[in-house]
């Protein structure tokens, strides 16, 4: 494990194949500087360059991510138009990069995910959150409209009511709350967060890397697919993963009634 730079703790684990991104200004509650998307973007680079199969997103100290730091903003008069460039510059591409990593990325949130924060762990594929966790969409508040992906992502796993009840009122959601309205994927007592994290990650690292990727491409296709075209992607991927080395092993060890032994192939 080291920093990635002053704001990212990087760790590459080679025996369980997971990589670690800690956001680690705390005493900020890691909100996000362009100098922070400059380091997370490396740590990124890094765990693509890796033998990782699997990747958990996390946050020291006592809240996962509260958003944008406004103190890295410029308020001087007419400077709010740089807005725009800050989200096309930083918070967009890194969204749009975790959506698209082929493995499998886990938001093990602790404590508040609050803004682009709360989207950040959205835009992974698994969240797994520790009982006191809270997600909260506070742009209303400052006169914002939810960014970093957030008017795609929330109604996307909530429903579209209780998206805008959520980023219309900003009304903190507990941890409990959201597991039952399926933005979580598994709640955990505080103390157990990064063990149960870690048991996913280990797990899905272990799976077939060429599935995985698959699943995570086809499962985003269909948002935007009609039934027929979603049809046709399943049968053009199963037949491409149906050729690859994983499969096989897969079906041996299936009639074989033993663990399959995947390599990625």
């Amino acid at each position: 494990m080291h920093d990635n730079g002053n704001s990212i703790v990087i760790s590459i684990d080679a025996g369980t194949h997971v990589a670690t991104l800690t956001l680690n200004r705390p005493d900020k509650l890691n909100s996000f500087t362009r100098t922070m998307h400059e380091e997370l973007s490396k740590a990124l680079d890094q765990v693509e360059g890796s033998d990782a199969r699997a990747l958990i997103i996390t946050g020291a100290g006592r809240g996962f991510c509260a958003g944008q730091d406004l103190a890295d903003l410029d308020f001087t008069p007419g400077a709010m138009t740089n807005l725009g460039a800050l989200i096309d510059g930083y918070f967009n591409p890194l969204v749009r990069r975790l959506q698209a990593l082929p493995l499998p990325v886990i938001a093990a949130v602790n404590g508040t995910a609050a803004g682009a924060g709360a989207n950040l762990a959205m835009a992974c594929d698994l969240i797994v959150a520790g009982r006191s966790a809270s997600f909260v969409q506070a742009f209303v508040k400052i006169g914002l409209v939810p960014d970093s992906g957030g008017t795609w992502l929330l109604p996307r796993r909530v429903g579209e009511a209780r998206a805008l009840g959520l980023a219309l009122t900003g009304d903190k959601l507990g941890a409990e709350q959201a597991e039952a309205w399926g933005l979580v994927w598994k709640v955990v007592d505080d103390a157990e967060l990064q063990s149960a994290a870690l048991k996913l990650a280990t797990q899905l690292a272990q799976q077939p890397a060429k599935a995985v990727a698959a699943i995570k491409h086809a499962i985003r296709a269909s948002a935007n697919n009609t039934l027929d075209q979603q049809l046709d992607l399943e049968r053009d991927v199963q037949r491409e993963l149906g050729d690859s080395h994983d499969y096989a092993e897969g079906v041996a060890a299936f009639k074989e009634k033993r663990a399959p032994r995947f390599d990625g192939l």
